[in-house]
């Protein structure tokens, strides 16, 4: 299994390792916070990623700045915590109560597959290595 790095979460709480486009084995992205090679469009024009407050902060998450969450924080958090079962609210709340590390430990253990070890992607019900059910695919469980 490949850990999960601090490079992975995005400012707006994505964890960018659990992305399809970063799992897929053809030109992975490299996530949010990296170069745009291999990054789909919408992430490198993504109004999170290029918000003027953020870039201000001396913290990289969202959590930290005065209008959190905002309304593009709410609108990507409903839309991921209904079709995913992941909630971006969520994911930099924790890392700004808990830390970081804490945060990238808890992952981990959420979103291994079970069978093979590799990260499920978010975005598919099915390991994408094995095929084994994502049981936290479509299905958020609140805090955990």
């Amino acid at each position: 299994m490949k850990g999960l790095l601090i490079e992975h979460i995005a400012p707006c709480g994505m964890n960018c390792a659990l992305c399809i486009a970063k799992t897929r084995k053809n030109k992975p992205c490299n996530g949010c916070l990296n170069d745009d090679a291999n990054k789909p469009h919408q992430c490198q024009v993504c109004i999170v990623k290029n918000c003027e407050k953020l870039q201000s902060l001396s913290h990289p998450y969202c959590s930290y700045c005065d209008d959190y969450p905002c309304k593009r924080m709410k609108q990507l958090d409903k839309r991921y915590t209904t079709k995913y079962g992941m909630s971006m609210l969520y994911n930099v709340n924790y890392i700004k109560k808990h830390g970081i590390d804490q945060f990238l430990q808890k992952e981990n253990k959420r979103w291994t597959c079970p069978t093979c070890g590799q990260l499920f992607s978010v975005h598919r019900e099915v390991c994408m290595n094995c095929e084994t059910i994502n049981s936290n695919f479509g299905v958020y469980k609140g805090e955990q």
